[in-house]
């Protein structure tokens, strides 16, 4: 197994497979795994709420933490992505290329505060 500190998204992407790949159900169906994405989205974004904004955990509530509940988004977007032969580390140049581009002077740059 790759240390956890220097996995590539490909590697996660492989390590994800494996873990789906043991069962005969496999990868869910898209419509069913962006319904599963929406779900986990909204549970990281109750968890932000609580901790940021202005509706605090019922004392009934389980305690979850904004990372466990990153974690779920990004293992179902990385199902999503593998059952439909997407390289995540491509996706991800490309909208960088993209923002450096298309975006590269929309924000203020910190260097340019400075002067």
């Amino acid at each position: 197994m790759v240390n956890k500190v220097d996995k590539s998204m490909r590697d996660m992407q492989k390590e994800v497979d494996n873990y789906i790949s043991q069962f005969k159900e496999g990868y869910f169906s898209p419509l069913a795994m962006m319904a599963r994405l929406t779900e986990e989205l909204g549970e990281l974004a109750r968890e932000i709420n609580h901790y940021y904004g202005e509706k605090p955990k019922k004392s009934t509530e389980e305690e979850k933490t904004i990372e466990e509940e990153l974690g779920d988004v990004l293992f179902v977007a990385i199902c999503l992505a593998n059952s439909l032969d997407i390289d995540l580390q491509t996706a991800h140049d490309q909208v960088m290329t993209k923002f450096q581009t298309r975006d590269k002077d929309r924000w203020t740059k910190i260097e340019e505060e400075q002067q």
